[in-house]
């Protein structure tokens, strides 16, 4: 498996999808970090798009109201 380049990675806009911010470091060898971030990278490309009935839910599980979150 081979890792993407890291400008392809870095601000793509593939299938309409938003350029992708910068990832976190999750390893400290160079090859393996890449090779994780383009395994990731191409299981989120390979997804279908969310529909607007998942969007709505996600946007409503992260906009609760603050009485609810301490509940």
């Amino acid at each position: 498996m081979t890792a993407a380049p890291p400008a392809a990675a870095a601000g793509d806009t593939i299938s309409g999808r938003p350029a992708r911010p910068n990832r976190p470091r999750r390893f400290a060898d160079d090859a393996r970090n890449e090779a994780y971030w383009a395994r990731i990278i191409a299981r989120v490309d390979s997804a279908p798009p969310l529909t607007d009935e998942q969007r709505c839910v996600i946007r409503a599980a992260f906009h609760q109201p603050e009485d609810r979150r301490a509940a």
